[in-house]
């Protein structure tokens, strides 16, 4: 019976309901209570009251899927199965926990809550894998509280910048004060790191965040790569002035910033990258009274690094042309980089004998546009994702949605890609066996 079969016939009747889907999306709505906002909307941010009520659910939940627990020195909640014999390297499956403001309830969520019914449906069963299974909850993905996102993830990878410790908040509070206040030691953030040996791979479950699932009425795909990203915040300078003042004598910075957003969207629809501007601040934002100063961030992605990094560098040239015609100055400060990462094609096998486990005999692949965590655990280890249809590609917001059955199918899948997986090890490690997955046999279309 192959790894696929093992998962089909597992999942047709299952004493324990957390396996569910009804079970995961109801876990799902629980972790939604758990906000700084009112009226219902969603908001976790790192290192809060909420993150740590999160981290003591899911671990509730991990402990009852028989995995051992432990908080790492970043404020990641981690757990572990054992594989065949104590201290294996481990399969990674995770993602976050912390959201947006006004977010949605999958967005990391639901790959977390996943990966925990995916653990214990293999722990339920009595397998034993040819590695251990570790679940981990991110602490900080988005980035919405300091502004720098991927710090649960990058801890974890090793890939800790000191630098950060002087980040702020909008309260004001550093990320060292943070750290402090929350009970996590900042000389001891080096303890999060993990080494490669440690780990076969990362597997990660996510909703798509686009609509391309959606058109091709699928539930399920392969996530290719994920597009590498740059975020500045760039500064335009000007002279504010009384509203009353002649056109030809102003030095309108929000005029100047306004151009030079128009001109970056032309620029990267033509050169098919991403490039949005997300926030937006003029001084001394009076009705009456012409911008002297404007700060806008721009947050840039591309499939492929070169090419990103080279629309940046047009951009950069725009800006100057802009602000000269304009008797402006402009400056930009990099806050946020992180390299493209291309899914490994061992782990895009299992992902796709996972998805057709569920009925698709030809999976779609699609390119990641948006970040993820698996983006800084690549530098550890190779990395899958799973994408799950979400209605209307709609994400980061309050109307985020999936539908129990896409739910189901991403359980079903999930683990049937890591039978898939524990297969192919185990052949590996025969001699003169046959490997259990082909990394090619991907087969189905490219998003565009």
């Amino acid at each position: 019976m192959t790894g696929a079969d093992d998962a089909a016939a597992a999942s047709v009747a299952r004493p324990d309901d957390a396996t569910t889907a009804s079970a995961v999306l109801a876990r799902c709505e629980e972790l939604a209570t758990h906000s700084s906002m009112p009226d219902g909307l969603i908001e976790r941010v790192y290192l809060s009251k909420e993150h740590a009520e999160v981290n003591a659910l899911a671990e509730q939940w991990m402990r009852h899927a028989g995995l051992a627990t432990w908080q790492d020195a970043a404020g990641n909640l981690c757990g572990r199965l054992e594989g065949a014999v104590d201290g294996l390297p481990a399969l990674l499956l995770g993602s976050h926990l912390d959201t947006v403001p006004a977010a949605g309830k999958y967005d990391g969520i639901l790959g977390v809550l996943s990966a925990i019914a995916v653990v214990e449906r293999i722990r339920s069963s009595g397998r034993a894998l040819p590695f251990a299974l570790e679940v981990v909850a991110f602490a900080d993905e988005e980035g919405t509280r300091f502004g720098r996102a991927l710090l649960g993830s990058r801890a974890l990878a090793g890939t800790w910048d000191d630098a950060w410790w002087e980040l702020e908040g909008e309260d004001g509070v550093s990320l060292r004060d943070a750290f402090t206040a929350w009970g996590l030691d900042p000389a001891r953030i080096g303890d999060a790191a993990r080494r490669p040996e440690e780990f076969v791979g990362y597997l990660e479950a996510h909703i798509e965040q686009g609509p391309y699932l959606e058109d091709a009425d699928k539930a399920l795909g392969i996530v290719s790569s994920i597009a590498g990203a740059r975020r500045f915040m760039i500064t335009v300078l000007g002279k504010a002035g009384h509203s009353g003042t002649p056109y030809e004598r102003r030095r309108d910075a929000l005029a100047g910033a306004a151009d030079a957003i128009i001109a970056i969207e032309r620029l990267a629809r033509s050169a098919q990258l991403i490039a949005t501007v997300g926030h937006l601040e003029v001084f001394p934002d009076a009705v009456n009274v012409i911008p002297g100063k404007v700060e806008f961030s721009l947050d840039l992605r591309g499939e492929y690094d070169s090419e990103r990094d080279r629309i940046w560098t047009v951009i950069q040239g725009l800006l100057t042309d802009i602000c000269g015609q304009r008797r402006l100055s402009w400056s930009s400060v990099e806050t946020h980089s992180a390299p493209a990462a291309v899914c490994s094609a061992r782990l895009r096998g299992v992902v796709a004998e996972g998805i057709r486990s569920t009925g698709d005999a030809r999976p779609m692949s699609l390119f990641s546009k948006a970040g993820h965590d698996a983006m800084a655990i690549a530098s550890i280890t190779e990395i899958g994702m799973l994408f799950v249809r979400c209605e209307g590609g709609v994400s980061h917001h309050p109307e985020e949605f999936v539908t129990e059955a896409d739910v189901a199918a991403t359980i079903d899948a999930f683990e049937a890609a890591v039978l898939a997986l524990a297969a192919s090890v185990a052949d590996a490690a025969a001699p003169g066996a046959a490997p259990g997955v082909s990394p090619d046999a991907v087969g189905g279309s490219v998003a565009p």
